[in-house]
């Protein structure tokens, strides 16, 4: 009997998979004491421990760790309300902790998230960097309130307060901050703090996230020397061959023939046979090189016009791009940068 509660007490809490993932190595030797006794399952020893160093100076990292290892400890021994109690006591001094669930039983996730939702803090307030010009961009915002409150955001630099956002709410929550002042102009370079403050009755929880605003130039656009896709005609062009001039050769002589043949039908001298083949052979042959000689290019009234509209689109582009860059010099692209924490901060 004895075996199987240790078996359960053992599918309840890895102690060793539970501690393997706490980064902070704890300053306070009381502490340290208290987790080798809660390592070697000896859980009224791992209390008394904690309790004693929760007597002494520690530093807040190793006070929610404290905090922590009573939660653990009070839900081994099925003291269920008092490892609730710690657990918040562990989320108000670091409102960031979390617990692997791959590694702690269901039991003590349960008793965590229900501490949480016990108690009003902000969680995981995170601020993403930003590149944007005012008025075209904003800076991203995100965090968790763990039960109903009156939520305020406001962005804070020296005697400068601005309101980001205001609401009633409760879980995640995903808000923007445009970092321009009430008349529309971009905030100040320097140092600016996220401050997300949580009221509910009497409760009242803040957290906050410095960030770096700075100044850069607007790129200026280039000015076009072409329409994209499209491309001048030629202005001018050479018209098909024609077979016109050795048409009408061939039907002046025609015509010629007959008119002579007609005037001296009637005659008893021979008729002028040789006068009337030069005469043919000339003509025919002045209408073959007529024919064959190429076409002199001429006006291309169509493409003229094409032309004409495409070149007073370039310069309304043109123009359009240098009122532009005027309006560009005159802003600035805002660089949002959040900031790391303080060394030794909870996270």
């Amino acid at each position: 009997m004895r075996r199987c509660s240790l078996l359960l007490v053992l599918a309840l809490c890895d102690p060793l998979a539970v501690w393997a993932q706490a980064a902070h190595q704890p300053k306070s030797a009381t502490l340290r004491q208290a987790l080798q006794a809660y390592d070697n399952l000896d859980f009224t020893r791992a209390v008394a421990l904690a309790r004693r160093a929760l007597t002494e100076r520690l530093s807040g990292p190793d006070q929610a760790q404290t905090y922590e290892l009573l939660g653990f400890a009070f839900a081994a021994v099925d003291s269920q309300a008092k490892a609730v109690d710690a657990f918040k006591q562990a989320i108000l001094l670091d409102p960031d902790r979390q617990l692997d669930q791959s590694k702690v039983s269901p039991k003590i996730t349960s008793l965590f998230y229900s501490a949480m939702g016990q108690v009003l803090v902000v969680r995981q307030l995170r601020v993403d960097s930003a590149r944007f010009i005012p008025g075209q961009g904003s800076v991203p915002l995100r965090f968790t309130i763990t039960s109903p409150a009156r939520v305020r955001v406001r962005a804070v630099s020296g005697a400068t307060t601005l309101l980001v956002d205001s609401m009633v709410t409760t879980g995640l929550v995903n808000t923007r901050w445009t970092a321009r002042l009430p008349g529309g102009d971009p905030v100040a370079t320097g140092a600016w703090l996220i401050v997300v403050e949580a009221t509910a009755g009497q409760n009242a929880y803040s957290a906050s996230q410095a960030l770096r605003v700075a100044y850069n130039l607007v790129d200026t656009l280039p000015h076009l020397t072409s329409l994209p896709g499209y491309q001048e005609l030629p202005e001018t062009e050479v018209p098909p061959q024609s077979w016109r001039p050795l048409g009408l050769a061939f039907l002046f002589t025609t015509a010629t023939a007959v008119g002579v043949v007609a005037l001296h039908s009637g005659d008893l001298g021979s008729a002028p046979g040789t006068e009337l083949a030069t005469v043919g052979a000339v003509t025919i042959g002045t209408g073959l090189v007529m024919t064959l000689r190429k076409p002199a290019p001429r006006p291309a009234t169509g493409n003229i016009l094409y032309n004409k509209l495409l070149r007073e689109q370039l310069a309304q582009r043109n123009a359009d791009i240098t009122k532009e860059n005027v309006k560009r010099r005159q802003q600035v692209v805002l660089s949002v940068v959040p900031l790391p924490p303080p060394a030794g901060a909870p996270r």
